[in-house]
């Protein structure tokens, strides 16, 4: 998400690391871990009833920290909320149905490697709108992170058949709704907060979620749903989306909006190695090269 923020001066704990390094160091290994963790839930728990139960919780609990630490500054004026909810619905109800459903037919590492180009594909439209002029380094940036998502986006499709291909590319689609939602965050001004932005979008993409999922709500056999699957349920809510969200706007506060985006190029990394031992996905060669054209790629979208 992209603000005006003032850095603050941290205290250097040990190895140049700063408090907010350490916590965003946190983040990466929650948001790496979440790929595996919901994609084993997704086989018993159908997406979008899983993407709603998630986000539905943690809004609630959102709404009330927001207001818990901000009171009535966190409320929007009536034209800001109108917007709140079609970046909500975007960023939330549709992205959260692309890649909850990506992740029963592709893997978590190339889910995770393929929502790390956002950055670039924010950068390329930015440039396309005349937001922001497109630098040498830059169109470099953009053209390595491309080439990671077509040859990871290939080596699925061409191993694994159209189910592989397909996850992919409704991955790919999750990608462009969330640069759409970081484009669509800059309209609104200095107004709210990042961590009012990132509630009232989510309770703006709340009721989406319900709608669209309620054809699936009959189908799940609550009895046998495991305790693994209910707990993998509260990891995705309770630490990947309020705990690591928290953590994310304190550190765009305190460290900078670039500093902090710099963090999301680990993520890919994590998840990978995670997925191996949890859920027996072996990386694979073509993953690593594309990984490594896909994060090289966007830090350098992020050169000043």
């Amino acid at each position: 998400m992209t603000t005006t923020t003032t850095r603050v001066e941290q205290p250097v704990l040990f190895a140049g690391l700063t408090p907010t390094d350490l916590t965003m160091l946190l983040v990466v290994l929650i948001w790496g871990a979440n790929f595996s963790i919901v994609k084993a839930a997704l086989t018993e728990i159908p997406p979008l009833v899983f993407a709603t139960l998630r986000f539905t919780s943690a809004s609630v609990l959102l709404v009330g920290f927001m207001f818990w630490r901000e009171g009535k500054r966190a409320l929007p004026d009536r034209r800001t909320f109108w917007k709140l909810t079609w970046i909500g619905v975007v960023g939330n109800t549709i992205y959260q149905a692309l890649f909850t459903y990506s992740l029963t037919m592709t893997t978590a590492a190339n889910g995770s490697l393929i929502i790390a180009t956002t950055p670039a594909l924010v950068a390329l439209a930015a440039a396309l709108l005349g937001i922001e002029r497109i630098r040498r380094v830059m169109a470099v940036g953009i053209a390595l992170a491309i080439s990671g998502v077509a040859l990871v986006v290939a080596e699925r499709g061409l191993s694994l058949g159209g189910q592989g291909l397909l996850g992919d590319l409704l991955m790919l689609g999750a990608a462009f709704c969330w640069m759409m939602y970081t484009l669509g965050v800059r309209t609104l001004g200095q107004g709210l907060s990042p961590l009012a932005i990132t509630t009232w979008t989510m309770v703006t993409g709340v009721p989406g979620m319900i709608l669209i999922s309620l054809p699936d709500w009959s189908t799940v056999v609550w009895d046998q749903v495991s305790l693994q699957a209910w707990l993998a349920l509260a990891y995705s809510t309770l630490l990947a989306l309020v705990l690591a969200y928290v953590l994310w706007n304190n550190s765009v506060r305190v460290a900078g909006s670039a500093r902090t985006a710099i963090y999301g190029c680990a993520i890919p990394l994590v998840a990978t190695l995670i997925a191996w031992p949890l859920i027996g996905e072996q990386p694979t060669w073509v993953q690593g090269i594309g990984g490594l054209l896909i994060v090289s790629g966007v830090l350098l979208t992020r050169r000043p």
